[in-house]
């Protein structure tokens, strides 16, 4: 837990202090990272967002249609997105794609020594290994995040339009009417926290490896059974401040 927590405060002296200095962290690195802990990561988190917005689509619509209220369907499937399933589903589904790659890349880094080949070089890891895929987490989560609420709202617009016959314009302004930015707000907050722990997590367990290949394989197991517990944990506290403020 030490270890953890002089991480974070590592990576925030070198993201936010270290540049004041004239140490620099790539760029260009933080584009590559953006690449593939985010961009590549875009098709199966729109699949997933689809098949959750169709999903409660359908569910809703099975329960209100009995009570004649099927017309709040979309309301119900745009506030479950932005409030809750958006932010957790792409979380989730960062963690076991791009948060165990990172941890599996570092450890493998760490046990054939290259991470000490750095420091020998006078190369500090943190800011040539860690602080580019921070940054990258940080801005690559959220915009998952809002891209899937879309495409969750089209999987949604897909069961309403064809099985309950309500039209375009009729499902974009129930939609829009029901939600409130505040809706949208709280969900960015919590894929901003997910992400940052997220790829703290990630990065803590790989640079801990030891032991050679086995070590990163239960290093990266690690990795993702802590990233989904402390996430979920953090995601009913922000629920629960959000709710009662």
């Amino acid at each position: 837990m030490k270890d953890y927590f002089a991480l974070n405060a590592r990576i925030l002296y070198w993201t936010l202090f270290a540049p004041c200095r004239g140490q620099f962290f790539k760029v260009g690195e933080v584009f590559h990272q953006m690449v593939l802990i985010g961009v590549r990561a875009l098709p199966m988190a729109s699949l997933t967002s689809f098949s959750i917005g169709l999903t409660l689509a359908m569910q809703a619509a099975g329960q209100l249609k009995r009570m004649g209220a099927e017309a709040f369907v979309p309301d119900l499937v745009m506030l479950s997105l932005l409030r809750e399933l958006g932010p957790l589903l792409i979380a989730v589904i960062v963690i076991g794609r791009s948060g165990s790659a990172v941890t599996a890349e570092l450890g493998t880094m760490k046990v054939s020594e290259e991470i000490e080949a750095l420091q020998v070089m006078a190369i500090n890891p943190i800011r040539f290994l860690i602080v580019p895929r921070f940054l990258a987490m940080l801005v690559m989560l959220p915009a998952l995040t809002i891209f899937g609420n879309y495409v969750g709202m089209i999987g949604g617009w897909t069961i309403c339009h064809f099985v309950l016959h309500l039209n375009t314009p009729a499902y974009i302004l129930h939609s829009i009417t029901r939600a409130h930015p505040w809706d949208l707000y709280s969900g960015i907050i919590k894929s901003f926290v997910f992400a940052w722990l997220i790829i703290t997590i990630a990065c803590h367990m790989g640079l801990g490896v030891e032991g050679g290949a086995e070590g990163v394989g239960q290093a990266t197991t690690g990795s993702v059974v802590w990233s989904l517990l402390i996430m979920l944990i953090a995601n009913a506290m922000l629920t629960a401040l959000f709710f009662f403020t």
